[in-house]
C-alpha cells in the first residue's frame, strides 16, 4: 500500500456562489507524500477548498491538478482521491467488511483482490476482529477507523480528510491523532486535512495553511506559524493559551525608538527604528510563556520590565497555571508553574523576553519584521 503518490497544485482557484465569493484566488503546491493541513475558523473556505480538490464542488476559476493531470473536468471517482468525512458516512445495514469493500465492488475489482486489500487494511487499522460487526455496534473511534479503511482500500493517490476527529471526545481525539501520524508514516500518501483545531494542525502537519475569509493568511511549518506569525490573525489564532495583544504607539527621537501606552514603554532596536514611523499605531504580541512575574518588583535578568500589576485571576492548567493581570487597563496573561501561584490581589511586577516580541502594524494587521 502507499505506492500511489502525487503532488496537488491549485492555481488561482476561485469559488463563487452566485455573487458571493467564498474562496479567493488560492495558490497552493502540495508536495508528494506531504501531510498538509488547512486550518481556520468556521466559514474560512477550508472545507470548500478540500471539496473542490475532491471534485464534490465545481471550481469557479483557476486550475487544480493532481500529479501531472489537470482535474477540473474529471469526475470525483476518477480523480484518484479518497475522502474521509466528519460524519463517517457508513452504511448502517452493512458490516465493516461490506462498508470497506463497497467502493471496490462498484469499480469491478476482482474478488480475491478485494479480500486481500480489505484484510491488509484491517490489519493496519486493527479492525480485523470487527469485520463482521455493523457500525451500530462500534465506538466512535472504531467507526472513524472504518471510514479511513474504506478510503485506504482504494489505494488513492491523495487522502482528503474533512474534520475527521471532531465528533470524538477529547481523549479519543488525542489517541486518533497518534494513529493518524503512525498511518501517514507507514503509507506516506499525499494528505490534505481540514480542521479548525489548532492542536490537530500542530501535531499532524508537515505544513499548515491558515485561512481566513477565503484567503490564505500564511503557509508554513508548525514552528514557522507559531514563532513567525505574519499577521495579527495568525498570531492570535495559533497558540494555547492565546497570545497577549497590546495596542501601542511608536515614539521616536533621533537616538531611540520605543513603543508606549500611558504607563508601558518598550524600547526597540535600530532595525525596527528604520521601519516604523513616529505616531504609528501598532499591536504588540507577547505569548504568556514569554512573560514573567516577580513579587519583588525587580525585572528578571535579561528581561524587560512592563510594569507593576495586581493579580486578578489564576487558572490552573495542570503543571502550569495562567495568571491574569491588568496593566495600564489592559488584560495580560502570564504562564507560571502551578507550584507557586501568587494569591489573587497580589501586587507583582511583569517582565517579558524582548526577543519574543511580535510587532504588527495595526492598520494592515501585518507583521513588521
Amino acid at each position: 500500500m502507499g505506492d500511489k503518490m502525487a503532488t496537488v497544485n491549485l492555481e488561482n482557484v476561485v469559488k463563487k456562489y452566485d455573487d458571493t465569493q467564498v474562496v479567493h484566488s488560492i495558490n497552493l503546491q502540495i508536495k508528494d507524500g506531504e501531510f498538509l493541513v488547512l486550518l481556520g475558523p468556521s466559514g474560512c473556505g477550508k472545507s470548500t477548498t478540500l471539496r473542490m480538490v475532491a471534485g464534490l464542488e465545481e471550481i469557479s476559476g483557476g486550475t487544480i491538478s493532481i500529479g501531472e493531470k489537470i482535474v477540473n473536468n474529471i469526475v470525483a471517482k476518477d480523480r484518484g482521491v479518497a475522502m474521509v468525512f466528519q460524519s463517517y458516512a457508513l452504511y448502517p445495514h452493512k458490516t465493516v467488511r461490506q462498508n470497506m469493500e463497497f467502493g471496490l465492488k462498484l469499480s469491478k475489482t476482482p474478488r480475491d483482490e478485494i479480500n486481500r486489500k480489505v484484510q491488509e487494511t484491517a490489519d493496519i487499522l486493527e479492525l480485523g476482529a470487527l469485520l463482521d460487526r455493523k457500525p451500530g455496534a462500534l465506538s466512535g473511534g472504531q467507526r472513524q477507523r472504518v471510514a479511513m479503511g474504506r478510503a485506504m482500500v482504494r489505494t488513492p493517490e491523495v487522502f482528503l480528510f474533512d474534520e475527521p476527529l471532531s465528533n470524538l471526545d477529547a481523549k479519543l481525539r488525542a489517541h486518533m491523532r497518534l494513529e493518524l501520524q503512525k498511518l501517514h508514516q507507514k503509507l506516506a500518501t499525499t494528505t490534505i486535512y481540514v480542521t479548525h483545531d489548532q492542536i490537530e494542525a500542530m501535531t499532524l502537519a508537515d505544513r499548515i495553511v491558515i485561512m481566513k475569509d477565503g484567503h490564505i493568511e500564511q503557509i508554513g511549518t508548525p514552528q514557522e506559524v507559531y514563532y513567525q506569525p505574519k499577521s495579527i490573525f495568525v498570531a492570535s489564532f495559533i497558540g494555547t493559551p492565546a497570545m497577549n495583544m497590546l495596542d501601542m504607539v511608536v515614539s521616536k527621537t533621533a537616538k531611540e525608538t520605543w513603543l508606549e501606552t500611558a504607563k508601558i514603554r518598550i524600547p526597540l532596536n535600530a532595525d525596527y527604528a528604520k521601519k516604523l514611523e513616529n505616531g504609528q499605531q501598532m499591536v504588540v504580541g507577547i505569548r504568556p510563556n514569554e512573560c514573567f512575574i516577580s513579587t519583588d518588583n525587580k525585572q528578571s535578568k535579561g528581561k524587560n520590565l512592563l510594569g507593576t500589576a495586581t493579580i486578578e485571576i489564576a487558572e490552573l492548567l495542570g503543571a502550569n497555571a495562567l495568571v491574569g493581570v491588568v496593566l495600564d487597563g489592559k488584560e495580560l496573561f502570564v504562564e507560571v508553574s502551578s507550584k507557586n501561584i501568587p494569591a489573587r490581589g497580589s501586587k507583582i511586577s511583569v517582565s517579558f523576553n524582548p526577543e519574543a516580541l511580535h510587532i504588527f502594524d495595526k492598520a494592515s494587521g501585518n507583521s513588521v519584521v
